[in-house]
């Protein structure tokens, strides 16, 4: 087991968050994604520097493809808010899990804005493996230091990808965008210890394929729905038997 971290100050929890992002295998996710996005964005006309500032500002990679897709092919930023908007209902749950970890006793709402809008999977996960064993009052500057590590990483590589998109094979560069939902189903395997959470993934599996043979609009948001619901229907059956 990894030895747990400690900090004496919260600036030190902070710069140690920013430290173990960058020994985490989500940075070289986030680098082989960023690639790709950066590439995406030059073979669309956008500047590197709008690329960083929706970076910063959407922070979340398959956001900001659809912002890149969507202003690349002319669509109405009315219809790419909604989109964007729709894409970062799948956070909010993460949100929800991880700001009990953070919260103290007399916090005000606004503190938490910033810890919110950097919540992404990379910094979730290793939040939810990692805060536990931290003293509460270290553990948001922890996961705000994860979350500039892993920011800072996406902003650089972006640069690379954009700058090095005339070299890039575009199947190569539209591989590299996978990277980022394949960690994520892995790490999430690998977190998934009791019985409701491995039939939830299961159940994800199965039922999103389905739906998007049968071409169901909106199959991702009825995975979910109908398979956390199943899971969690289960899941008090199970209990209620035993």
């Amino acid at each position: 087991m990894a030895p747990v971290p400690s900090f004496d100050t919260s600036a030190a929890a902070f710069f140690g968050g920013v430290k173990a992002s960058l020994k985490t295998v989500f940075i070289m996710v986030l680098a082989g994604t960023y690639v790709g996005i950066g590439a995406l964005a030059h073979d669309f006309g956008l500047s590197s520097w709008w690329l960083a500032l929706s970076t910063i500002l959407v922070w979340a990679a398959p956001a900001q493809v659809i912002v890149i897709s969507a202003i690349g092919v002319g669509a109405a930023l009315i219809e790419v808010a909604i989109a964007v908007t729709l894409s970062a209902v799948r956070l909010f749950p993460m949100v929800v899990a991880l700001l009990p970890l953070v919260k103290r006793e007399g916090m005000r709402t606004r503190d938490l804005l910033l810890i919110t809008h950097f919540t992404s999977v990379s910094m979730w996960v290793e939040s939810l493996r990692i805060l536990p064993s931290l003293p509460r009052e270290h553990r948001m500057a922890y996961s705000n230091g994860l979350s500039v590590g892993y920011m800072g990483t996406a902003v650089l590589f972006g640069f690379a990808g954009f700058y090095l998109a005339a070299g890039l094979p575009p199947l190569f560069a539209g591989t590299l965008l996978f990277l980022t939902p394949l960690s994520f189903l892995i790490s999430t395997a690998n977190n998934a210890r009791a019985m409701v959470d491995r039939l939830a993934l299961v159940l994800g599996l199965t039922i999103g394929p389905a739906l998007a043979y049968w071409h169901v609009e909106l199959d991702l948001l009825w995975t979910g729905v109908g398979g956390g619901t199943l899971a969690y229907l289960v899941h008090r059956l199970r209990e209620a038997v035993t």
